[in-house]
């Protein structure tokens, strides 16, 4: 499973970084995925991070 944030639509909310912090990370005030492929055990909180997401910038493929 990969993920993926489309880093110009977001707000830097900071939910998927709550939601999922080994999957993701604001940097600069914008979120970044900090492994593209996300570990299994990780999966689950990375798709609730992109249900969760205000502004609907990430994607979870796989």
């Amino acid at each position: 499973m990969k993920a993926n944030v489309d880093q110009s639509g977001c707000i830097g909310c900071g939910m998927c970084e709550q939601t999922a912090p080994e999957v993701f990370q604001l940097n600069g005030g914008v979120a970044e995925v900090i492994c593209g492929d996300v570990a299994p055990h990780n999966e689950e909180a990375a798709k609730e991070a992109a249900a969760q997401c205000p502004v609907q910038v990430i994607q979870i493929d796989g």
